[in-house]
Protein backbone atom coordinates (compact mmCIF):
# COMPACT_ATOMS: atom_id res chain seq x y z
CA UNK A 1 0.00 0.00 0.00
CA UNK A 2 1.39 3.40 -1.01
CA UNK A 3 0.23 6.98 -0.60
CA UNK A 4 -0.01 9.83 -3.11
CA UNK A 5 -1.80 13.20 -3.04
CA UNK A 6 -4.74 11.36 -4.68
CA UNK A 7 -4.88 8.93 -1.73
CA UNK A 8 -3.69 5.47 -0.77
CA UNK A 9 -3.57 2.77 -3.43
CA UNK A 10 -2.65 -0.86 -4.02
CA UNK A 11 -0.15 -1.60 -6.81
CA UNK A 12 0.14 -4.49 -9.25
CA UNK A 13 2.42 -5.18 -12.23
CA UNK A 14 1.45 -7.42 -15.14
CA UNK A 15 3.30 -8.51 -18.27
CA UNK A 16 2.32 -10.42 -21.41
CA UNK A 17 4.38 -10.77 -24.62
CA UNK A 18 5.95 -7.32 -24.93
CA UNK A 19 3.21 -5.44 -23.03
CA UNK A 20 3.69 -4.13 -19.49
CA UNK A 21 0.84 -2.84 -17.33
CA UNK A 22 1.03 -1.06 -13.99
CA UNK A 23 -2.25 -0.87 -12.09
CA UNK A 24 -3.22 1.23 -9.08
CA UNK A 25 -6.39 0.46 -7.14
CA UNK A 26 -7.90 3.40 -5.22
CA UNK A 27 -11.02 3.23 -3.06
CA UNK A 28 -13.80 4.56 -5.26
CA UNK A 29 -16.83 3.89 -7.43
CA UNK A 30 -15.52 1.62 -10.21
CA UNK A 31 -14.04 3.87 -12.91
CA UNK A 32 -11.18 2.54 -15.03
CA UNK A 33 -8.63 4.89 -16.63
CA UNK A 34 -6.00 3.53 -19.03
CA UNK A 35 -3.21 5.92 -20.14
CA UNK A 36 -5.38 8.97 -19.26
CA UNK A 37 -8.38 7.66 -21.28
CA UNK A 38 -11.43 5.77 -20.12
CA UNK A 39 -11.33 2.01 -20.73
CA UNK A 40 -14.11 2.11 -23.34
CA UNK A 41 -12.30 4.96 -25.12
CA UNK A 42 -8.92 3.17 -25.05
CA UNK A 43 -10.34 -0.12 -26.38
CA UNK A 44 -12.94 1.53 -28.62
CA UNK A 45 -12.71 -1.07 -31.40
CA UNK A 46 -13.56 -4.03 -29.16
CA UNK A 47 -16.05 -3.83 -26.27
CA UNK A 48 -15.34 -7.40 -25.08
CA UNK A 49 -11.81 -6.34 -24.11
CA UNK A 50 -13.22 -3.85 -21.59
CA UNK A 51 -15.30 -6.64 -20.05
CA UNK A 52 -12.27 -8.95 -20.00
CA UNK A 53 -10.21 -6.40 -18.03
CA UNK A 54 -12.73 -6.46 -15.17
CA UNK A 55 -12.86 -10.29 -14.93
CA UNK A 56 -10.69 -10.49 -11.74
CA UNK A 57 -12.88 -7.84 -10.07
CA UNK A 58 -16.10 -9.55 -11.19
CA UNK A 59 -14.91 -12.90 -9.80
CA UNK A 60 -14.54 -11.50 -6.29
CA UNK A 61 -17.45 -9.02 -6.55
CA UNK A 62 -15.42 -5.83 -6.13
CA UNK A 63 -16.28 -4.01 -9.40
CA UNK A 64 -17.80 -0.97 -7.68
CA UNK A 65 -15.29 -0.81 -4.80
CA UNK A 66 -12.20 0.51 -6.63
CA UNK A 67 -11.20 3.22 -9.07
CA UNK A 68 -8.36 1.88 -11.22
CA UNK A 69 -5.64 3.81 -13.03
CA UNK A 70 -3.50 1.82 -15.45
CA UNK A 71 -0.33 2.70 -17.33
CA UNK A 72 0.27 0.24 -20.17
CA UNK A 73 3.11 0.19 -22.71
CA UNK A 74 4.18 -2.00 -25.61
CA UNK A 75 2.54 -4.92 -27.36
CA UNK A 76 -0.76 -5.13 -29.13
CA UNK A 77 -4.24 -4.84 -27.71
CA UNK A 78 -4.61 -8.54 -26.80
CA UNK A 79 -1.28 -8.58 -24.97
CA UNK A 80 -2.15 -5.35 -23.19
CA UNK A 81 -5.50 -6.77 -22.02
CA UNK A 82 -3.80 -9.85 -20.53
CA UNK A 83 -1.14 -7.69 -18.87
CA UNK A 84 -3.83 -5.41 -17.38
CA UNK A 85 -5.80 -8.41 -16.07
CA UNK A 86 -2.71 -9.78 -14.33
CA UNK A 87 -1.83 -6.35 -12.87
CA UNK A 88 -5.33 -5.88 -11.45
CA UNK A 89 -5.35 -9.39 -9.97
CA UNK A 90 -1.97 -8.80 -8.30
CA UNK A 91 -3.12 -5.45 -6.90
CA UNK A 92 -6.25 -7.14 -5.52
CA UNK A 93 -4.12 -9.72 -3.68
CA UNK A 94 -2.09 -6.96 -2.03
CA UNK A 95 -5.34 -5.30 -0.94
CA UNK A 96 -7.02 -8.52 0.24
CA UNK A 97 -4.68 -11.46 0.85
CA UNK A 98 -7.68 -13.76 1.52
CA UNK A 99 -8.74 -13.41 -2.16
CA UNK A 100 -5.45 -14.93 -3.36
CA UNK A 101 -6.68 -18.54 -3.41
CA UNK A 102 -9.84 -17.59 -5.33
CA UNK A 103 -7.88 -15.66 -7.98
CA UNK A 104 -5.27 -18.41 -8.17
CA UNK A 105 -7.89 -21.13 -8.83
CA UNK A 106 -9.32 -19.02 -11.67
CA UNK A 107 -5.73 -18.67 -13.03
CA UNK A 108 -5.70 -14.87 -12.91
CA UNK A 109 -2.35 -14.83 -11.09
CA UNK A 110 -0.47 -16.81 -13.77
CA UNK A 111 1.77 -15.02 -16.23
CA UNK A 112 1.42 -16.35 -19.76
CA UNK A 113 5.10 -16.72 -20.70
CA UNK A 114 4.61 -17.44 -24.41
CA UNK A 115 6.52 -14.99 -26.58
CA UNK A 116 7.25 -14.73 -30.29
CA UNK A 117 10.05 -17.02 -31.42
CA UNK A 118 12.85 -15.32 -33.30
CA UNK A 119 13.59 -15.94 -36.98
CA UNK A 120 16.56 -18.23 -37.60
CA UNK A 121 19.03 -17.75 -40.44
CA UNK A 122 18.61 -20.11 -43.40
CA UNK A 123 14.85 -20.29 -42.78
CA UNK A 124 11.95 -18.19 -44.03
CA UNK A 125 10.57 -17.54 -40.54
CA UNK A 126 11.09 -19.02 -37.07
CA UNK A 127 10.48 -22.61 -38.24
CA UNK A 128 9.36 -22.51 -41.88
CA UNK A 129 11.85 -23.94 -44.35
CA UNK A 130 12.25 -23.60 -48.11
CA UNK A 131 9.90 -25.90 -50.04
CA UNK A 132 11.45 -29.32 -50.67
CA UNK A 133 11.57 -30.56 -54.23
CA UNK A 134 12.39 -34.21 -54.91
CA UNK A 135 13.10 -33.63 -58.63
Amino acid sequence: MATTPAGTYFYGLGRRKSATARARLYAGKGSIVINDKTASEYFSENKTMVAEITDPLALVGKQKDYDITILVQGGGTAGQVDAIKLAIAKALTTAHSDLRSTLKKAEFLKRDSREKERKKYGLRSARKKEQFSKR
